[in-house]
């Protein structure tokens, strides 16, 4: 027996339809991220509860790692049991817990609630991913990965928005930011519930490179996970990629903090560079998502960006102590979102072509795994980074992630795809 909010489609939707389903799974990922951010209140909790940078490091590390494992099995489990099974559950009780984080008063009670948190939000942030898999053909996959994104991008943008016009209002008490995150995360749900649907499990096993409304209704074998481990260019782009990610989660956790702290700015200030950095990320994405699906390139895209990532990083870096204006931090802070975004979405359509090469019955798996390593690499930084701040400022730990961004360059020899424009006669043309 399926849940009541489970629709199964046995035809592949095309047109309008298929469209509609894709925006419910990135709503679905936009509320999987938003209802766990915290980065928007991080310096006002350190305050209330007198909890200092290496406390909060090793307490969102143990939460991080919890939701690394529930990321893991939730993808495997999504390949078996159907994707909106278990994501529409993670969903909504997550979100009620915030109003559980906003009566929190003590550093273990902020413990205790964010590991539960993490673990039920685990699985769901992968499963959005896989749902966008199973709803885009590969000739706009890259396209479909970059409104993906809009969901921990746009979360992060929202939640920064929110804060940045609201925490004034509420006289900067943080727990107003829980329950206003509670009861929008509640409302969007509710929209999930009422439109979502999945492909079925034989309709997901098959290899879409372009829109058309197939019909499958057999039962399959959900296929070996050990296969993935076989392939070494996968672990190529999930160990580049993690280095990738050193960057982009640093400034999701830490960015408001860093501005704060680097440059002087006030919460609220910084809440607004930092949603404004978001909002550039986001159009940036859509853009090089559409010229990379035209072009069915990959490659070059993810390259390019990680050459720009690291320039303008650098650069941010040397801002630090120099008493630079906020016009020239904000500036700086914008290109460097800006650019993040060139490489991120060609390499998210790249993994997922690739693991599907290997087996389209493995997406949840492949992006779960790939999400475990991730939230690994987090509780890492989360340990890791307040040390390296304490001893060198935020200056110290931003190398280390411009490091990371060199291993992701360095990675790309091994993922599979071309470097150059397909002939005319090599690939189909690809829908407006």
């Amino acid at each position: 027996m399926k849940p009541f909010y489970v629709r199964e489609l046995s035809v592949y939707p095309v047109g309008r339809r298929r469209v509609w389903l894709l925006a419910i799974a990135v709503l679905a990922s936009l509320i999987a991220n938003f209802e766990t951010t915290i980065a928007t209140i991080l310096p006002l909790l350190q305050r209330d509860l007198h909890m200092s940078l290496e406390v909060y490091g090793l307490i969102a590390a143990a939460s991080v790692l919890v939701g690394g494992l529930s990321a893991a099995f939730g993808g495997i489990l999504s390949d078996r049991w159907g994707r909106v099974t278990i994501l529409v559950p993670t969903l909504t009780v997550t979100a009620a817990c915030n109003f559980l984080l906003a009566t929190v008063d003590s550093v273990s009670g902020l413990f205790v609630v964010r590991c539960l948190m993490l673990f039920i939000e685990g699985a769901g942030i992968t499963i959005t991913a896989s749902l966008v898999r199973d709803f885009s053909p590969r000739l706009g996959r890259a396209q479909a990965f970059a409104f993906w994104t809009w969901g921990p991008v746009g979360a992060s943008f929202l939640a920064s928005f929110i804060a940045g016009f609201t925490l004034p209002m509420f006289g900067n008490a943080w727990q107003s930011q829980a329950i206003i995150m509670g009861v929008v995360s509640l409302i969007l749900c509710a929209v999930v519930i009422w439109q979502i649907a999945e492909p079925s499990a034989a309709l997901r096993a098959q290899v879409m490179r372009h829109e058309e409304a197939v019909a499958a209704e057999e039962k399959i074998d959900p296929g070996k996970v050990r296969e993935l481990f076989r392939h070494p260019h996968l672990w190529a782009h999930v160990l580049g990629n993690t280095g990738w990610q050193v960057l982009y989660w640093t400034f999701a956790i830490f960015g408001q903090t860093i501005l704060s702290h680097s440059f002087g700015m006030e919460t609220a200030e910084a809440n607004r560079v930092v949603a404004l950095g978001i909002l550039l990320n986001a159009l940036a994405v859509i853009v090089v998502g559409r010229i990379s699906d035209r072009l069915h390139l990959r490659k070059p895209f993810t390259a390019v960006g990680i050459v720009l990532t690291i320039a303008a990083l650098a650069y941010f870096i040397g801002l630090i102590g120099t008493g630079a204006t906020i016009g020239d931090v904000t500036l700086v802070y914008a290109v460097l979102f800006l650019v993040l975004g060139v490489a991120y979405v060609p390499w998210m359509a790249n993994f997922s072509e690739d693991a599907e090469d290997v087996d389209p019955r493995l997406q949840g798996a492949a992006l779960g795994l790939w999400g475990m390593v991730v939230r690994v690499m987090i509780v890492a930084l989360l340990v890791i980074s307040p040390m390296v701040v304490t001893a060198g400022g935020w200056g110290a730990w931003l190398w280390v992630a411009l490091a990371g961004q060199v291993v992701f360059l360095l990675s790309l020899a091994a993922f599979k795809g071309s470097w150059r424009r397909p002939r005319a006669d090599e690939s189909p043309k690809v829908a407006a």
